[in-house]
């Protein structure tokens, strides 16, 4: 169908993906950056019409419109392939077609799903070599496996990147992910929220396990126990930074470590013990590069020093370096913007993209735990939801069961800032932050939540967290980044049994004694009780959102959360 001129099968060894580099170098795909100062790191531009994730054009192809669900694009898959196939027809003519076996996870790990890429990018072959698990070590696992679900068909050409004729499209009853007229890595790198996500999410709900939008850590106390906690929080509410998280010098003096897992997704599983036990099933970040410095994110600064791909970041063509906004406060001088335009910082013009990103293996980052390919994963005690309210939700507080989580997961929200289109302020509602990512109907979604619930017999406790409290002025009262270790440092003594906690009608909050504040001058004892406040009022214009947003999910809405909102009414009087 696509008629590349010829196929190169990917088999994961240096030699071969050096040789991809040097075509890829040679073709001026790529360009070396400097080797003392970033060691084997490349730099790439996209078109400028391809830079984001397209939600308009990624489409859920189940055989039946309701299984899709109304919070996702769809179409007949019947359809659906037949407009593809025309699109496909000799996408590949003069191009290499490489095949990439690839494993989500570590391919001898009981989660490993496999799947094979078919790709005309080069760019997608050393993303996905930094992303997964690649080549021949894939293929023997691939070749033991007797589950058919285990594999994953992508098939993925640039063809013209024209933004008109571009999907990104997932077959959940077929394992297959086809994406064509992109070549920005959300849309083309399968392994990432397309497979690792949507297609995980279906094939979870079959077999009985969770592929969720969430980051997990590890805490090690002053004793050296490690305990574990995974968390789900929607775009630009500190994912990233909180999976990365560098305790405050008073905790770490005490001995305090995090150590990272994952920063994005999770799969996670009923283990011989009881508990949940989840794994990253991806090997690498892809992380947005704007803000990210050595206050924000040291150690994902650190994490892309060497063996790193940058995408539509700032060149300095004096020392062949890369910069973005928030980086540092010295823009380089002579330097190219994400386009390949000469760039002067004092145009007032961003250079690098706003959604610039940077691929890094994550076994180069500083605090990577040395749990991070056990391939039974790690056991999770606690699991975080968060999202950006200015006043409504306090810091933190826990729900009351398994199945109140559910809910406080379900009804999950953020805040629109000046940063997004559109009004400020809007309530823009996230269940679980999947909304984008699910690859089925969402109320069949929470109907899997409650269901997985009887089947943990030690099943986590659930949180809900919120960074983004303001003040009359709008500023933010809460500090965050490494202080909010002393919020995870009572949810995990929680989920241990090991701090108190006071009832409101939300469910159970920390008494202001319970969250540590020694030595942050800026949190009074009385605005830290501010923050762990609970306003009535604000609770029920909530309770009208949330009534708004159930609505859309009609007879799939499982009957037990409206049974929690109904509660919730209740205790809110």
């Amino acid at each position: 169908m696509t008629k590349p001129d010829k196929v190169v099968w990917i088999d994961g060894s240096d030699k071969q993906l050096d040789e991809l580099r040097k075509e890829s170098l040679a073709a001026g795909e790529i360009i070396a950056l400097n080797k003392e100062k970033l060691p084997d790191c490349f730099l790439h531009r996209t078109a400028v019409n391809d830079v984001a994730r397209v939600e308009h054009r990624t489409f859920i192809c189940s055989r039946k419109k309701e299984d899709s669900g109304p919070t996702n694009n769809w179409m007949d898959p019947v359809e659906m392939y037949a407009k593809l196939r025309k699109l496909y027809e000799g996408a590949m003519t003069g191009r290499t077609m490489y095949v990439i076996p690839f494993s989500m996870t570590v391919p001898e790990s009981p989660f490993a799903k496999f799947g094979i890429e078919l790709t005309d990018s080069i760019y997608v072959v050393l993303n996905m070599a930094i992303m997964t698990r690649i080549g021949t070590r894939v293929l023997k696992c691939l070749d033991a496996s007797k589950n058919p679900s285990d594999f994953t068909k992508g098939l993925h050409a640039k063809a013209q990147i024209d933004e008109e004729n571009r999907y990104i499209v997932q077959f959940p009853e077929d394992n297959a992910i086809w994406s064509i007229n992109s070549g920005y890595g959300g849309n083309v790198l399968l392994g990432k929220k397309c497979f690792a996500l949507r297609i995980a999410s279906f094939l979870g709900r079959n077999e009985g396990w969770m592929a969720e939008h969430m980051l997990i850590l590890g805490l090690e106390n002053p004793k050296g126990e490690v305990r574990y906690l995974a968390a789900a929080f929607p775009s630009a509410c500190g994912k990233t930074n909180l999976a990365m998280l560098i305790p405050p010098e008073i905790y770490k003096k005490k001995g305090y470590k995090v150590w990272c897992v994952g920063d994005d997704i999770a799969w996670l599983r009923v283990g011989p013990d009881g508990r949940l036990w989840a794994v990253n099933p991806e090997a690498g970040f892809f992380g947005v590069a704007p803000g990210t410095n050595m206050k924000s994110n040291p150690n994902a600064l650190l994490s892309c020093q060497k063996n790193a791909i940058f995408t539509n970041v700032v060149h300095n063509l004096d020392d062949d370096t890369v910069w973005w906004e928030g980086l540092d406060k010295n823009p380089p001088k002579n330097a190219l913007n994400w386009k390949g335009e000469k760039w002067d910082s004092a145009s007032g013009v961003p250079g690098a993209h706003p959604n610039s990103r940077f691929t890094a293996p994550a076994n180069q980052c500083p605090c990577i735990s040395s749990e991070f390919e056990a391939p039974q994963g790690v056991p999770i005690s606690a699991i975080v939801f968060g999202g950006r309210r200015a006043k409504t939700a306090p810091l933190v507080y826990q729900s009351r069961d398994w199945d109140h989580g559910v809910f406080v997961g379900s009804i999950m929200a953020s805040e629109t800032t000046a940063a997004a289109s559109g009004a400020v302020g809007v309530v823009r509602r996230d269940p679980m932050a999947m909304l984008p990512f699910c690859g089925y109907h969402m109320g069949d979604y929470f109907a899997h939540w409650l269901d997985m619930g009887k089947k943990i017999p030690n099943p986590p406790k659930i949180f809900n967290v919120n960074w983004f409290r303001t003040n009359d002025e709008g500023k933010f009262i809460w500090p965050g980044y490494g202080d909010n270790m002393r919020v995870l440092e009572w949810i995990i003594a929680r989920a241990f049994g090991e701090a108190e906690a006071d009832e409101s009608p939300i469910g159970y909050v920390p008494h202001p004694d319970d969250i540590n504040i020694e030595g942050l001058d800026e949190i009074s004892l009385d605005a830290l009780k501010g923050l762990l406040s609970v306003d009535k009022n604000l609770w029920k214009e909530e309770v009208k959102g949330i009534h708004e947003f159930y609505a859309k999910f009609g007879d799939k809405l499982p009957a037990k959360l409206n049974e929690e909102l109904a509660a919730l009414e209740k205790k809110l009087g």
